[in-house]
């Protein structure tokens, strides 16, 4: 894999380090359209690669709060 296809996963800053996390790896929306997460405690597990804009439109509505987490 090249530099721009494997993923720089992260947590939130808003995380508490508690273990019941997602990761999200924002590197692969410019090149490859897609921005994958992953469970923290499963690394290994599966990975839901979504679109880019349907997350980033996920991310608006909970800025907005028309969803709640």
């Amino acid at each position: 894999m090249t530099a721009n296809s494997s993923p720089r996963w992260f947590t939130s800053s808003y995380s508490s380090n508690g273990g019941a996390c997602v990761e999200v790896a924002t590197n692969l929306a410019p090149a490859h359209g897609i921005v994958p997460v992953r469970d923290s405690k499963v690394p290994g597990g599966a990975v839901l690669r979504l679109p880019a804009p349907a997350f980033a439109a996920f991310l608006d509505g909970v800025k907005s709060g028309d969803l709640t987490v």
